[in-house]
């Protein structure tokens, strides 16, 4: 095997590149951070080849293959026993791969040395299925040499994935890794018709550990339980916070950031969402915003884990939403009144369906459609809104701080309830662990593979492979004596006391800390001259942030996650139901503006205020019910970091 590293000769600049931190770039120091807001340097040329060599495959009777590795794909073509003419699956995008590993034979006479990889490519029918590559390192005499090349291989492909960069000498060795980023996942068992945790366990914990990423997870077990956990929470343990649910579970955790009295440093955590509940609008605009074709249910969570493996954060803008009491929530998504709201309030009854809830209710608004009476005022945006906030750089740890510290304070750590974990965090409850801790759960198939190798392509004569230590674990750690953790047979759940019924009556909670809301004059104030004011009935009036008002609802198809501007839509009185269900279907496509409806408002706007005349209705923010009255919000751009993993190209997926 002549596996050789080649020094690229062109790289291609992109003047509209967006600033985008990865895994392992987090550092807090103000130096630091200046340096992560540099931008990153030009990416190689798509077709540069940086590694090639000849590999075997696994078992080892099988064919032998020449690997190309470009900062897109792998190229994977056959040598052995004959060339291929038109090789199948011998384009790999990096944009399906969600990790990488290196594994050993079991059998001590073996001195070759595996390279393995977890794809999710696209079935013929469009879904994705996972599937594993392992190739054989064997080109070397003895194992140390060959396990060199197989984890040369692991780590380059390692640092495309997280955006990490390569060196130009050849020198690519495990220490260019940095240690694996800590995740808390935040996972609401109720979201998505109660499948929530079974998504989680059989899809995004393998998932996230095939990437090498270390998490701790809680069962959130009432409303608002989110947003105590992460008042309470030690941030510098975290490299981000990620929601396994709807957009609700999000709403709890931002606001929760906040509203701490370190707001200013808690919001600079990277917040990330795994759609698992009814109304997934975030993960629809990050699933567009990384070049995957609109997607729905297992679809749009896969798109969105395969994302969050490849890390990067992007600028997010937040809507603070000063209510008629004069209190406060913070909105990543939309504040809704009329139709949109009374849909998304009045289905709550029909949550069981999960998405479906909402054609259902859709169906329902038409045939009893209101219209409401209002005040909707706004500053206008201007000409050219101002620059985007530079990208924040992933919060990294000032150094490797331990998860149970010596003497620990009393409010370190915040209960940690119905907990799985692969961190030795002190849990209450008995914990599962992923391949990176040192106990390590022998029943939730988590590093993928070993057994599946063996049982799906090994042969009587093939001894079954074990897992290298993790490629960022430093020398003599405990990491480094991992054992397999991969176990025949199903996995065995975690006991947990009984979970309460969920509540949906509670208040939604407020915020008493944020930044100050410089442009709007108290409420009952009379508003600035150069602020825009129209007295209508009303069908619906949104005011929304990102490009999707559900998965599949592009609402604002220019919007950008950083944008500055938060974009009202409207929809006036004399709509018939006809047209109003058009404007819907459009939106599917992006295209209900090109409809040419009289009713249908637009403005772009830096804030904004609305008064309901009518006595009755219903206001939504995020899809949370507030008090209804007299409310307005001011657009702070970039306040908040998303992590969004890497842009791709609109309209092309692999």
């Amino acid at each position: 095997m002549n596996g050789h590293l080649e020094a690229p000769e062109q790289r291609d600049q992109r003047p509209d590149q967006e600033l985008t931190g990865s895994w392992g770039h987090g550092p807090r120091s103000t130096l630091d951070r200046a340096e992560a807001m540099a931008p990153p340097p030009p990416p190689l040329a798509a077709s540069t080849p940086l590694l090639h060599g000849e590999f075997g495959s696994y078992p080892a009777r099988g064919p032998r293959f020449a690997l190309t590795l470009t900062s897109q794909a792998l190229h994977i073509q056959r040598l052995r026993p004959k060339p291929d003419a038109r090789p199948r699956g011998g384009l790999v995008p990096l944009a399906e791969v969600s990790g990488c590993c290196t594994l050993r034979s079991r059998s001590p006479s073996d001195s070759a040395a595996y390279f393995c990889i977890y794809t999710y490519p696209r079935g013929r029918r469009g879904g994705r299925r996972r599937a594993t590559r392992t190739f054989r390192a064997d080109g070397a005499a003895t194992y140390e040499e060959n396990r060199a090349e197989a984890q040369r291989w692991a780590t380059a492909l390692t640092c495309l994935l997280r955006g990490l960069p390569l060196p130009g000498d050849g020198e690519i060795t495990p220490e260019l890794l940095p240690r694996p980023p800590r995740l808390l996942l935040l996972v609401n068992p109720f979201g998505g018709r109660g499948l929530a945790w079974q998504w989680c366990k059989n899809h995004v914990l393998p998932m996230i550990s095939e990437a090498g990423l270390s998490f701790n997870l809680i069962q959130t077990e009432r409303q608002n339980h989110a947003r105590e956990l992460v008042q309470g929470l030690s941030l510098s343990e975290w490299d981000g916070i990620v929601t396994v649910s709807g957009d609700g579970l999000l709403y709890e955790v931002l606001n929760g950031l906040l509203d701490r009295p370190d707001w200013e440093e808690a919001v600079k955590m990277p917040v990330g969402i795994l759609p698992c509940g009814s109304g997934n609008a975030l993960a629809g605009a990050v699933n567009q915003h990384g070049g995957f074709e609109p997607a729905l249910g297992l679809d749009l969570l896969l798109n969105c884990s395969l994302l969050l493996c490849r890390g990067g954060g992007h600028p997010l803008d937040l809507l603070s939403v000063t209510l008629a009491s004069g209190s406060r929530c913070f909105s990543f998504l939309s504040v809704a009144w009329g139709f949109v709201s009374d849909v998304d309030i009045q289905s709550e009854r029909f949550r069981a369906l999960g998405s479906a809830r909402f054609t259902l209710g859709t169906v329902l608004g038409l045939a009893s459609l209101h219209t409401y009476r209002g005040r909707l005022s706004y500053l206008p945006a201007t000409m050219e809104p101002a620059s985007p906030t530079p990208a924040h750089g992933l919060p990294r740890a000032k150094s490797e701080l331990t998860l149970t510290p010596d003497p620990a304070p009393p409010m370190a750590h915040s209960p940690l309830h119905r907990s799985v974990s692969d961190l030795p965090l002190p849990l209450p409850q008995p914990s599962l662990a992923s391949p990176g801790s040192p106990e390590p759960l022998p029943n939730l198939s988590l590093n993928g593979g070993c057994p599946e190798l063996a049982r799906d392509w090994g042969g009587a004569g093939d001894a079954p492979l074990s897992p290298d230590p993790p490629l960022s674990s430093p020398p003599g750690s405990p990491r480094a004596a991992l054992v397999s953790p991969i176990a025949q047979g199903p996995p065995i759940i975690p006991q947990f006391s009984r979970l309460p019924p969920p509540i949906h009556d509670t208040p939604v909670a407020v915020s008493t800390y944020g930044p100050p809301d410089h442009l709007l004059p108290p409420l009952g104030t009379p508003l600035p001259p150069d602020w825009v004011t129209l007295e209508e009935d009303f069908v619906l009036m949104l005011a929304i942030s990102p490009s999707h008002l559900g998965a599949d609802l592009v609402a604002a198809p220019h919007a950008r996650f950083d944008d500055g501007l938060v974009h009202l839509c409207w929809v006036r009185s004399g709509i018939s139901r006809a047209t109003l269900l058009r404007l819907f279907l459009a939106m599917e496509r992006g295209s209900h503006f090109s409809l040419g409806c009289p009713q249908l408002g637009y403005a772009a706007a830096r804030a904004f205020r609305l008064e309901p005349l009518t006595p009755r209705g219903v206001l939504t923010v995020d899809g949370e019910q507030v008090e209804y009255g007299p409310l307005q919000a001011q657009l702070h751009p970039g306040l908040g970091t998303l992590l969004t993993g890497p842009p791709g190209c609109p309209g092309r997926e692999p």
